[in-house]
């Protein structure tokens, strides 16, 4: 990979994850789809540690989804309120929308592993920041006193916190990544 694609993969990265990690402030806000749903808002982190000559990655912003996994919204802004990126999905189509323009990609891993180099189970996460396990995979049960949450899709996710209205979620898989949210409440 020439250092110029390398650069502009970083840049859409990082736009990306900024976008995501900083909405809630967002002025553009498309309806989604059929929606009623309830928007979960707040702050998200992710890191994706190191393997090998790879940099570790991390980003912190604030975050709003929107919708559901077939159809929704999840949006990143500046603390002053411009957008930096907004990912749109729809049944077979998904885009990303930045200051540079919109892209288009096939799922959301596709998008998700475009960006960070790795799949995030955006499907998963409706449910996992309303602290219970998705409907669409097994998933087994942690015990106190060690931690209180559950295993899914090869992560950890920990609910030790959500009372306080905390989530982090950890894939132990090279590399780690870890996604954390302390989520808005009303």
């Amino acid at each position: 990979m020439t250092l110029a694609l390398r650069s502009r993969h970083a840049a859409r990265a990082a736009a990306f994850w900024l976008a995501m990690l900083l909405a809630g402030c967002a002025s553009v806000r498309p309806p989604v789809a059929g929606a009623a749903a309830e928007v979960l808002s707040g702050r998200l982190s992710v890191r994706v540690d190191g393997v090998g000559s790879a940099a570790p990655r991390s980003m912190s912003a604030a975050f709003e989804l929107e919708g559901d996994p077939a159809a929704g919204r999840f949006g990143l802004v500046t603390p002053l309120g411009t957008m930096v990126a907004q990912a749109r999905w729809q049944p077979g189509q998904v885009v990303l929308a930045t200051p540079q323009g919109e892209t288009r990609y096939a799922d959301l891993d596709s998008l998700t592993r475009e960006m960070l180099g790795e799949s995030l189970p955006v499907a998963a996460l409706f449910d996992w920041l309303r602290g219970r396990p998705w409907p669409g995979a097994t998933s087994v049960a942690t015990l106190p006193p060690a931690e209180t949450g559950f295993e899914q899709l090869g992560w950890s996710v920990n609910l030790a916190r959500f009372d306080e209205a905390w989530v982090s979620a950890r894939r132990e898989q090279a590399p780690v990544v870890t996604v954390r949210a302390k989520l808005d409440r009303p």
